[in-house]
């Protein structure tokens, strides 16, 4: 891939990997513009895709240098001012005239596969983190940066595969030791049909660093906001970071006086289900009947640069589960909305056995035409041979039901999710009060 050729060095383009892309480089692939770099296909730790073929192609000094850091390097003296722009980077797919890659990303339903999409916001992000965080050092120790959440996923329009699709991303705030990245999915109008190029998608990612020798939280360059709108997501994105260690530090003596009565509530309808059940509401189901559940061994070719299981193919995994408990719930194909919180809470390592465990953990049903269906993953590492299982992340994913599927089928209804213990009705209101305290604090920036 001849990076020169694109219009603007910040555009990666994306092209489809049943071959690989670099087969038509130098005969000797040791020998790389006059480097000894090794050949991409043969970089360990590499998880192959699409675009994390192309990221990686792109920024391989960088990444070259994360594999194999200088021994005994020190770590960076001096934290450096950075702009939004310096870590402005986007990619291309060239949908409409790659047919491999086209189908590569093809749903059933001739939209882009979301999941794979998670894959590649992640990889982006994680890029993006790497050259906000770099001094372009190559004797100082370079910084392990791992995502630590996925903040908000949100689908604003469906993602065609026919027509070319860009991402634009950018670091949007900085603490100490964490950086928020603000991603756009944009994507043309059809050809024939006037108007700009709109956004399909958001997404917000907030990564750690950490001292690649110590693994103690590292300090990141400093972001210096230039543009008033630079400025207002920099605003937004400290909002949210304060909002998130209001959320860490609440008292659960508070939550056990003031909802009491409503985790009671809950709990009426499932205790029927438990105790009579020829008597329960037909309309409900217990939020235990909805679950789902997947496992699997992480092997290496799942791994990132820095040996663990890279994040977007957790998510990936994560997605599929979600969509099919969707889809067995609801009965008909399901629409996704949005990723409303990820938590990566623990790593997870080559070997892992792995569990993905689904339910249902409410349905909200105030709007008959656009109910939307509320999905939690939780990924557990269980170590058989001692016994243990840790949590390592929980998802949350928003789906509703396609348009067209509810015409074919009109006597289409959901059931109501109903808990069956105490702790599960616990859950399901903490998970309802978070989205209510989201929604105020949007109002309040609005």
């Amino acid at each position: 891939m001849d990076l020169n050729s694109c219009s603007s060095p910040t555009t990666i383009p994306v092209v489809s990997t049943f071959a690989s892309p670099f087969d038509d480089g130098p005969a000797n692939p040791s020998a790389v513009n006059g480097s000894t770099r090794k050949p991409l296909s043969l970089w360990p730790g590499m998880y192959h895709s699409p675009v994390t073929a192309a990221l990686w192609e792109a920024r391989a000094k960088i990444f070259e240098r994360l594999l194999d850091p200088p021994k005994d390097a020190p770590p960076q003296s001096e934290l450096l001012t950075k702009t939004p722009s310096q870590s402005r980077t986007s990619i291309l797919y060239n949908f409409s005239t790659d047919y491999i890659l086209r189908e590569q990303y093809r749903d059933p339903w001739n939209e882009v596969r979301i999941g794979k999409l998670l894959e590649d916001l992640d990889a982006l992000a994680g890029t993006i983190s790497v050259k906000h965080c770099s001094d372009d050092d190559s004797t100082t120790r370079p910084l392990l940066l791992v995502t630590a959440s996925v903040d908000k996923i949100v689908v604003k329009k469906p993602i065609s595969v026919d027509i070319d699709l860009k991402i634009v991303g950018s670091v949007i705030w900085v603490g100490r030791s964490s950086i928020e990245i603000q991603l756009e999915v944009i994507q043309s109008k059809p050809e024939g049909l006037d108007g700009s190029d709109s956004v399909a998608l958001t997404a917000n990612f907030i990564f750690v660093a950490r001292d690649s020798k110590t693994g103690k939280a590292a300090p990141v360059n400093r972001l210096s906001p230039e543009t008033k709108h630079e400025k207002l997501l920099f605003e937004d994105a400290e909002a949210r970071n304060n909002l998130r260690k209001r959320k860490r530090g609440g008292d659960k003596r508070e939550f056990d006086q003031m909802k009491y009565k409503r985790i009671e509530s809950l709990l009426s309808e499932g205790r029927i289900f438990c105790d009579m059940p020829a008597l329960a509401d037909r309309n409900s189901i217990l939020l235990k009947d909805t679950r789902l559940e997947n496992s699997l061994i992480c092997q290496p070719q799942q791994r990132n640069i820095h040996g663990r299981i890279f994040g977007g193919f957790l998510m990936h995994r994560a997605f599929e589960l979600a969509f099919s408990t969707a889809y067995a719930f609801a009965g008909l194909v399901p629409c996704f909305l949005e990723v409303d919180h990820v938590d990566f809470l623990r790593p997870v390592d080559v070997g892992d056995f792995l569990r993905f465990k689904s339910c249902v953990l409410y349905a909200q049903l105030d709007q008959p035409d656009h109910p939307v269906i509320n999905i939690e993953v939780v990924a557990h590492v269980t170590r058989p041979e001692i016994r243990s299982s840790e949590v390592s992340n929980t998802f949350y994913f928003k789906f509703t039901v396609r348009p067209e599927a509810k015409v074919t089928n009109n006597g289409f209804k959901l059931r109501t999710v109903v808990p069956a213990t105490e702790e599960e009705a616990r859950h399901i209101l903490e998970r309802i009060d978070l989205e209510a305290l989201d929604i105020t604090n949007k109002q309040h920036v609005v």
